[in-house]
C-alpha cells in the first residue's frame, strides 16, 4: 500500500499523519483499530496475525529496517 492510501486510512481513523514515517503511521492505524501495533516488527519473518491487511508490507518493511540496522552497525 502506498503512502497516499495509508494517509487516506489514517484520515478515516482520525490519526494525525504529518511527520510520521510509514512504519509509525501504520502502527498508529493498527492501534486505533484496536489491534496490535506491530507493523514491521516481524524481523524473523514469523507472524501469527494471518488475516492482517498489512502482512505483506509488514514483512517487506521489517526486512528493510533490519537491513538498515545492520548496515549502520
Amino acid at each position: 500500500m502506498n503512502m497516499q492510501e495509508i494517509r487516506g486510512l489514517a484520515k478515516q481513523y482520525g490519526v494525525k499523519y504529518s511527520r510520521l514515517t510509514k512504519v509509525k503511521l501504520v502502527q498508529a492505524i493498527q492501534h486505533s483499530e484496536g489491534n496490535f501495533d506491530c507493523f514491521a516488527s516481524a524481523t524473523d519473518g514469523l507472524c501469527d496475525q494471518t488475516e492482517c491487511m498489512w502482512r505483506e508490507d509488514c514483512f517487506e518493511s521489517a526486512k528493510l529496517l533490519a537491513g538498515l540496522s545492520t548496515a549502520s552497525a
